[in-house]
């Protein structure tokens, strides 16, 4: 947070910028936006011990043929990692320090915690941070009071969050939304 802040402040040097941010307990949290981020980011979030080797398997592959980085392997364990520790550089080493770190944050906290973290870290706008600023920021209710629909959209947004926020209405996000959100009935939460 701290570091998109930097960027933005030095982007706009005239203008105060504050951060859009306030810790949610996992419980205020609603269920449609916990199965939404799961079903985007991770499917199998549930079920893994930190890496879902398929997953990277594919990206790797994919990210081969391309020639260049298109798709990432990573779960929300990986990202809450990198999140927290680690700087945005892709690097070798970088890599080897989330995987450390994935491995200790999957040995010290429940399936439930690592996702009450991640929900209220992650960026979701420009200096919009967490589930309870993006639920005022894009539909001006609280957190436990987002549908399913608001749920998949706001999950759409997270690969790209400051595009999809100047970018509400892109018809990829409504694409990713419409997919992610007749997915969800099958994931479960912790």
């Amino acid at each position: 947070m701290q570091y998109r802040l930097d960027i933005l402040q030095k982007e706009n040097p005239s203008k105060k910028i504050e951060l859009q941010y306030k810790w949610v307990p996992y419980n205020l949290i609603s269920p449609h936006l916990k199965r939404a981020v799961i079903t985007a980011e991770d499917a199998k979030f549930i079920k893994h011990n930190g890496f879902d080797y398929e997953a990277m398997q594919m990206a790797y592959k994919k990210n081969l043929s391309k020639r260049k980085i298109v798709a990432g392997g990573s779960t929300i364990s990986q990202q809450l990692a990198k999140n927290l520790f680690l700087s945005t550089e892709r690097t070798p080493w970088r890599k080897i320090e989330e995987a450390i770190i994935t491995l200790m944050i999957e040995n010290v906290m429940n399936k439930r915690r690592i996702l009450e973290i991640y929900l209220n870290i992650i960026e979701w706008g420009n200096n919009v941070f967490g589930a309870k600023a993006a639920a005022l920021h894009y539909y001006n209710i609280s957190t436990s009071s987002l549908s399913a629909k608001q749920s998949s959209r706001l999950a759409a947004m997270i690969p790209n969050p400051r595009f999809y926020d100047q970018n509400r209405n892109s018809p990829s996000l409504l694409k990713k939304s419409n997919i992610i959100r007749h997915r969800m009935v099958s994931i479960r939460i912790p």
